[in-house]
C-alpha cells in the first residue's frame, strides 16, 4: 500500500522545494520519526541526479530538494495479506501517513510566508 505525490505539477514541486530550501526541519522530523521509519522505511520517489534548477549543488538540503516524487509505501508478505489483521495493519499505516499529508497540504496551500493561497 502506498501514497504520496507521484506526479506533482511543476508549480507544486516548485513550492515544495521552496519550502524545503527555506526550512527542511519539519520534513526531516517527519521522515525520521520512529513510526514513519518503522512503517515506511524511508521517503521514496524518483530524484534528479543533480541539483534542481535554481539551487546550488552544495545546498544543505540538496538530498531532499532532488526529489521529483514524494512516495510512501509499505509492503506485505503473502502471509500478512491473508491474515485477519491485514485491515488493522493497513489502517495503522494510513494513520502514520497522515502527518506527511498534513505537512504537504500546509505547504501547498500557503505561500513562502505561510499566507494561505487564495
Amino acid at each position: 500500500m502506498g501514497g504520496g505525490f507521484w506526479g506533482p505539477s511543476s508549480a507544486d514541486i516548485k513550492r515544495i522545494r521552496q519550502e524545503i530550501a527555506i526550512d527542511a526541519e519539519p520534513m526531516r522530523k517527519l521522515i525520521a520519526a520512529p513510526e514513519f521509519v518503522e512503517t515506511f522505511g524511508q521517503l521514496d520517489g524518483e530524484q534528479l541526479k543533480t541539483a534542481p534548477q535554481g539551487y546550488p549543488k552544495d545546498h544543505p538540503n540538496i538530498d531532499l530538494l532532488r526529489y521529483k516524487q514524494f512516495l510512501l509505501s509499505q509492503s506485505y508478505t503473502d502471509k500478512e495479506v491473508t491474515s485477519p489483521d491485514l485491515l488493522d495493519k493497513m489502517a495503522l499505516a494510513f494513520q502514520r501517513m497522515r502527518p506527511f499529508f498534513d505537512y504537504m497540504s500546509e505547504v501547498l496551500t500557503t505561500d513562502e510566508n505561510g499566507v494561505p493561497i487564495e
